[in-house]
C-alpha cells in the first residue's frame, strides 16, 4: 500500500453508500456489525433488528474495464429474533454483535452470526433450478392418487430466477450466562471461540449441545470482581493460541496447550501508566474495546478510547506503535462522561498487507494511519461527500486558538454520530465504513 492519503500517490474516493437518507433513524435499523469474507466478494452487516443483510460484489463490466464493480444485495435474512428469559426476567435483544465468515468449503458460504446469547451457524446457498414432473404430486403440489397413476415420469430439472437461500444449520445456545462480545474462527476451521465479561468457550463447529470453557475469571465473591473480558481473538495461523483483552487496558495470550482451562496465561501484555497522566478517567479510558491480529500473525492491534497501540507478540512491557486516534478528547472526557460516549466501544481493523490500520471516530471521521510512513489522515463518512468517484478531503479538527477555513471546531463535533464498526477488503484498497444505518464504501484512486 503505497499511502493512507495525502502523498501524491494514493487518494481514496465515494464509490457507494447504502441505507434510508432519513433524519428518524428507527433503532432496528442501525448497522452493529460489519465483515468481509476471505476473498471480499462478499460483505455482511448485521443491526439492532437482528437481521442480517450481505453484499455480493458485481463482476467488472466490459464497457467500464478500469471501474471495479459494485456492492449489491445478495441476501437479507432474520438471524436472531427477540427472546426472554424467565428464570432470569431478562428480555434478550435480538441485535446482531458479531458475524464471521468461515472459509468457502464449496459453492455455498457459511457465516457464524451472535446476539448477546445464541451464536448460529448459516449457509447461504443459490438455487437457479427446480425440479418438475413427479409422480407422486402435481405441479401445484397436491398429491396424486397412486391409483390413478399410469405411468411414471422421469424428473427433469428445470431452470428458473436465481433463489439464494439463508438457512440457519446449527444453533450453539445456553453456554453463555453473561453477554457475548467476541466470537473468532480458529485457523484449523474446525473450532471457534466465543467470550462473553467473564468467560470464554471453544466450540466444535459440528456440535452444539457442548462446548469446552477454556478462561473462567469469574471470582467466588462477585464484589471482589474487578475486570472483565472485552475482546477475544483466535491467532490466525496457530490454532492453539488466542488472545483476550480486559477493561483494565491489558491483553493476556494463552496456549491450549499448556493446560486445559487456560487461567493462566502464556503472556501478558501491559503498557506501565504514566502517572503525571492519571485522572479520574483513566481507568475507564485504558479499556480496550477492541483486539485484532495481524494477518501474518506477527502483531496484534489493540484499541482503547483515545489510541490504537500495535503490540509486538515478542514484546509484552509496552506496544511497538502507539497512534493517537482523537487526542482533542482528553479535555472534554468529563462531558463524555455525563453523556456516556466515554464507554463507546470502537472497533480497528488491518489492511490486506498489514502494513495500514483504520478505527473510527465522533462526527462520522474515521482515521487511518499508515505504519510505514507514520503519515496518518482523518476522513469523513457523510452524504454530502458521496459524489461518485468523488475524492474524499482530508478533515482537521481545530483544539483552539483561531480557527482555519477546513477545520472544524472540537466543540462542535457531533457526538451522535459515531463510526463503531469499519471493516477492510482482505485483498484490496476498499472499506466499509458503518455510519448509524448507513454503509458507506470508498476505494482508493491511483493517479
Amino acid at each position: 500500500m503505497a499511502g493512507v492519503g495525502g502523498g501524491n500517490d494514493f487518494q481514496w474516493c465515494f464509490s457507494q453508500v447504502k441505507g434510508a437518507i432519513d433524519e428518524d433513524v428507527a433503532e432496528a435499523d442501525i448497522i452493529s456489525t460489519v465483515e468481509f469474507n476471505y476473498s471480499g466478494d462478499l460483505l455482511a452487516t448485521g443491526d439492532k433488528g437482528g437481521r442480517v443483510v450481505i453484499f455480493q460484489r458485481e463482476q467488472e463490466s466490459k464497457n467500464r474495464p478500469h471501474s471495479r464493480g459494485e456492492y449489491n444485495v445478495y441476501s437479507t435474512f432474520q438471524s436472531h429474533e427477540p427472546e426472554f428469559d424467565y428464570l432470569k426476567s431478562l428480555e434478550i435483544e435480538e441485535k446482531i454483535n458479531k458475524i464471521r465468515w468461515l472459509p468457502q468449503q464449496n459453492a455455498a458460504h457459511s457465516l457464524l452470526s451472535t446476539n448477546d446469547k445464541t451464536i448460529k451457524l448459516w449457509k447461504i446457498s443459490e438455487r437457479d433450478k427446480k425440479a418438475e414432473g413427479y409422480n407422486l404430486k402435481e405441479e401445484d403440489g397436491r398429491l396424486r392418487d397412486p391409483f390413478r397413476i399410469t405411468s411414471l415420469r422421469v424428473p427433469v430439472l428445470q431452470p428458473m430466477d436465481l433463489m439464494v437461500e439463508a438457512s440457519p444449520r446449527r444453533i450453539f445456545a445456553n453456554a453463555h450466562t453473561y453477554h457475548i462480545n467476541s466470537i473468532s474462527v480458529n485457523s484449523d476451521h474446525e473450532t471457534y471461540l466465543s467470550a462473553d465479561d467473564l468467560r470464554i468457550n471453544l466450540w466444535h463447529l459440528e456440535i452444539t449441545d457442548r462446548s469446552f470453557n477454556i478462561v473462567d475469571i469469574k471470582p467466588a465473591n462477585m464484589e471482589e470482581l474487578t475486570e472483565v473480558i472485552t475482546a477475544a481473538e483466535c491467532h490466525p495461523n496457530q490454532c492453539n493460541v488466542f488472545v483476550y483483552s480486559s477493561s483494565k487496558g491489558t491483553i493476556r495470550l494463552c496456549d491450549m496447550r499448556a493446560a486445559a482451562l487456560c487461567d493462566r496465561h502464556t503472556k501478558f501484555f501491559e503498557e506501565p501508566e504514566d502517572p503525571s497522566s492519571r485522572s479520574f478517567f483513566s481507568e475507564i479510558i485504558s479499556s480496550i474495546s477492541d483486539v485484532k491480529f495481524s494477518h501474518g500473525g506477527r502483531y496484534m492491534m489493540t484499541r482503547d478510547y483515545l489510541s490504537v497501540k500495535v503490540w509486538d507478540l515478542n514484546m509484552e512491557n509496552r506496544p511497538v506503535e502507539t497512534y493517537q486516534v482523537h487526542e482533542y478528547l482528553r479535555s472534554k472526557l468529563c462531558s463524555l462522561y455525563e453523556n456516556d460516549c466515554i464507554f463507546d466501544k470502537f472497533e480497528c481493523c488491518w489492511n490486506g498487507t498489514d502494513s495500514a490500520i483504520m478505527t473510527g471516530s465522533y462526527n462520522n471521521f474515521f482515521r487511518m494511519f499508515d505504519r510505514n510512513t507514520r503519515r496518518d489522515i482523518t476522513l469523513e463518512a457523510s452524504r454530502e461527500s458521496s459524489k461518485p468517484r468523488g475524492i474524499l478531503k482530508p478533515r482537521k479538527v481545530c483544539t483552539g486558538g483561531k480557527r482555519k477555513k477546513d477545520e472544524i471546531s472540537v466543540d462542535s463535533l457531533d457526538f451522535n454520530k459515531k463510526i463503531l464498526h469499519t471493516a477492510w477488503h482482505p485483498k484490496e484498497n476498499v472499506i466499509a465504513v458503518a455510519a448509524t444505518n448507513n454503509l458507506y464504501i470508498f476505494q482508493d484512486k491511483m493517479n
